[in-house]
């Protein structure tokens, strides 16, 4: 992944959010994609907030003037991991260096910087749940949380060092390290004391990107620097977005293999409701978005009513046609699970300790609190390596037949009369163009480069902190691997595009005053629309060309909806 944005997808003008108000993955795309953001709490907003910061501020006070009771707080007066029974401390000095210290020793992230994107769907999922009143954090922290992703304040956060638990540690570490103001002693020329941020795509320190975006960094007291490093935002982050744009690229496949089915002069029995009804509701759904797109079609046989000739043969087609509703239905189901997880993480406190007031609501009336403050497991990565590593299966998998019917296409003897590689040639020049051969060489390479990555990464862990953390989620790594599976499945169903309609443009030549379906002639009409450079359209190819600007203008198609806009009408 690389540190430029990626192509925001504008369906609206910037707003900004209640941060109390649920945040859901599509306010995170707003959030991170169109520079919406949130409002400031004001005073007296956030009750459960200045409960949680005034017991933690109460605490420390006790402890330091001797009237509280002597005991150890995790996170508060002990250090962390196993270093948290070595000693406990009781100045507020020392808790602001812990906290400090914290961001300072788990800025260790290598790699590739995340895209602004995920930085801003982390900023906006860290400032949910802070805004949840949970974490001991002053209103301040999260006000500059807030001011930071308003601003635009890009941090610059590698991508690699997550083992998601406890959480994120590592990026949002980065993450946060520029909100942090150094404490008195500390050399002001450490290298990455105030953490890295680009601004207009120049590397700076975190210091100089605060104070242009007219940012005052934050002394971090007892408790914040835990709160603000503790939990899942990057790998949810990742995941949410990632999701969002799965679901981009399955209805633009289906787009796709309305295309195809038309250009194969397919068969609609396999998307008659009839048989589609009897095993699931997405299966039915996804079988009547087809038919829908292929009304109208003089080119696509079949029908519950009509008569085949027998010379055709069975009204069967190969399974990557005649098997899309089953597998386009089974990948709706898990994008609707996966969003559901994904969904609760967007909603949950993931840092940990967590603080409860005694007449905490939430609390049952059979379980009363004596103490304020819990340790358990909210930070574990799990369900989102989960639903990441579920994710990476099912894009795999449609990647994988959109690759099978571009194969089809490209060859004559299973295309049913369309020409060699797709591109019509007469006898006396048959050979001297290659077609669109090579886009099928692109696409089994995404397939075979998605199944390497497909491997679950949730299914591993290495013990850490000398073995206090000895179960981990490797979420995070679920978590990029999906979003890399999601970007390769995109680029094959852009191929499936390219080749439907040069394939359906073909038959078309062939077959004069044959009518497509409604919604593959709209698929076909907006493919061709489109711009691969300006004043040139994506028209149909006759002879060799490089096919790189076609793929790459169908990609944007798809990440911004167009082609899916279009063809749904």
């Amino acid at each position: 992944m690389q540190a430029s944005a990626q192509s925001s997808v504008h369906v609206a003008p910037p707003r900004h959010y209640s941060p109390f108000a649920p945040l859901t993955v599509a306010t995170l795309v707003d959030i991170a994609r169109n520079r919406s953001g949130f409002e400031p709490i004001q005073p007296g907003q956030g009750q459960r907030i200045d409960e949680s910061a005034a017991w933690v501020a109460s605490t420390m006070a006790g402890l330091e003037s001797g009237e509280g009771p002597a005991r150890a707080y995790y996170g508060i007066n002990t250090g962390f991991g196993d270093n948290a029974g070595r000693a406990a401390f009781s100045q507020h000095e020392d808790a602001a260096r812990l906290s400090r210290n914290l961001l300072l020793s788990h800025s260790t992230g290598v790699g590739d910087a995340l895209p602004y994107d995920v930085v801003r769907a982390a900023l906006a999922i860290r400032i949910a749940s802070l805004a949840r009143g949970y974490s001991g954090v002053r209103p301040v922290v999260i006000n500059t949380l807030i001011g930071m992703l308003n601003a635009g304040v890009f941090p610059v956060v590698p991508a690699q060092g997550s083992l998601g638990a406890s959480g994120d540690l590592a990026p949002l570490a980065h993450l946060v390290l520029p909100l942090s103001a150094p404490l008195p002693g500390e050399d002001p020329a450490t290298p990455g004391a105030t953490g890295w941020c680009f601004v207009n795509g120049k590397r700076v320190t975190g210091a100089e990107a605060m104070r242009a975006a007219g940012l005052e960094p934050v002394v971090l007291g007892a408790k914040e620097g835990v709160a603000l490093i503790n939990g899942t935002a990057i790998s949810a982050a990742i995941g949410a977005l990632a999701l969002f744009d799965a679901r981009l690229v399955v209805e633009a496949s289906q787009a796709g293999l309305a295309l195809c089915v038309d250009a194969m002069r397919g068969f609609r029995d396999a998307f008659l409701p009839h048989h589609n009804r009897l095993r699931s509701a997405y299966q039915a759904q996804a079988a009547a978005r087809v038919l829908g797109y292929l009304e109208g079609s003089t080119l696509a046989r079949g029908a519950i009513d009509a008569d085949l000739d027998p010379a055709e043969g069975p009204p069967q087609d190969p399974y990557s046609i005649r098997c899309a509703p089953a597998v386009v239905g089974a990948a709706m189901r898990a994008l609707e699970h996966i969003e559901a997880v994904l969904g609760d993480e967007l909603l949950a406190v993931t840092d940990n300790p967590l603080i409860f007031p005694d007449d905490d609501p939430d609390s049952p009336d059979y379980l009363p609190r004596q103490t304020k403050m819990i340790s358990g497991s909210n930070f574990h990565g799990e369900p989102v390596a989960f639903a990441c590593d579920y994710l990476s299966t099912v894009m795999v998998d449609l990647a994988g037949i959109a690759e099978r019917r571009v194969f089809m296409l490209n060859d004559a003897r299973l295309s049913r009369g369309l020409p060699p590689f797709l591109v019509a040639e007469d006898a006396a020049h048959a050979g001297l163009n290659n077609g669109l051969m090579m886009a099928q060489y692109t696409a089994a390479a995404l397939v075979s480069e998605g199944k390497a990555l497909a491997h679950p990464a949730s299914v591993d862990s290495i013990p850490s902190s000398a073995n206090r953390e000895d179960h981990v989620s490797m979420s995070t790594i679920a978590a990029r691997k999906a979003a890399d599976i999601v970007k390769n499945a995109r680029r094959v169903v852009a191929t499936e595009l390219l080749c439907g309609a040069q394939a359906l443009s073909l038959r078309l030549e062939m077959t004069p005053g044959a009518q497509p379906g409604h919604g593959s002639a709209r698929a076909l009409a907006a493919i061709r629309a489109l711009e691969i450079a300006p004043g040139r359209t994506l028209d149909v190819i006759r002879a060799d060309t490089p096919l790189g600007p076609y793929l790459e203008a169908l990609e944007r198609a798809i990440v911004t909806g167009q082609v899916v806009n279009e063809v749904m009408g």
